[in-house]
């Protein structure tokens, strides 16, 4: 029997007892930076604000995961698997709301530790973030709620691996046809969380850009689906 595409998305950890608050080790600023100093180092409990963002209330921090991206919260992906074949619409899968799930589940109270790699924006840090020594973005991308992002960094090839494996598992995202993150953002009229599948299926039909196999899939599938 075919399992959940998003399954590993609601497993459950075990919380933590509290931890101190949000721990700073002070750094030089970066060239790149922008005016505000940021530390090289932040430890303690989190708020996770969506899939790839967390803030640390402590010390008033916006912190994004280096080296991946996710579905934004009101983004809607689609199961091709789950289609009803006398009907050509697709199961809609809330890819945001579960990539947030998943890492709030997987943080769950305890310690984060972030070491950070850049100022993004004025009031958002690009870093890695562990958790008991894992590191967050990488299992992201390991469960299939995240992909690797093209940057001109160098991002850890562990994260390729790890994609590759989801990729071919068909874990997540990788199950679903599903709009290129970046294109979603620009494209993207209605932002809010009130956003209905069918906004995104209309993106889907006039796409530009292509990130999940299941498109590959469709392509080989009949015109019609009624016949």
């Amino acid at each position: 029997m075919r399992t959940g595409i998003f399954a590993l998305a609601i497993l459950a950890l075990a919380p933590r007892a509290s931890v101190p608050a949000d721990l700073i080790v002070p750094a030089p600023k970066s060239a790149a930076s922008t005016d505000r100093p940021i530390a090289q180092k932040i430890e303690g409990k989190v708020t996770v604000m969506d899939g790839r963002t967390l803030w640390f209330p402590a010390s008033q921090l916006l912190v994004r995961l280096a080296g991946i991206d996710s579905c934004e919260l009101p983004q809607w992906a689609f199961d091709p698997n789950a289609t009803d074949p006398r009907s050509l619409a697709l199961v809609p899968v809330p890819c945001g709301a579960l990539a947030k799930a998943w890492l709030k589940r997987t943080i769950s109270g305890r310690r984060v530790v972030c070491t950070v790699d850049s100022n993004l924006t004025e009031n958002l840090i690009g870093a890695t973030c562990v958790v008991d020594g894992r590191d967050l973005a990488l299992d992201m991308i390991g469960v299939g709620l995240a992909r690797v992002v093209v940057d001109p960094r160098v991002v850890p090839e562990r994260y390729g691996t790890a994609q590759r494996y989801a990729m071919a598992a068909r874990y997540g995202i990788w199950a679903t046809y599903v709009l290129d993150m970046a294109e979603w953002r620009q494209r993207a009229v209605d932002e809010t969380l009130g956003r209905r599948p069918a906004a995104d299926r209309n993106l889907l039909t006039t796409r530009q850009s292509e990130i999940s196999p299941p498109f590959i899939d469709a392509r080989r599938q009949p015109a019609r689906r009624d016949r």
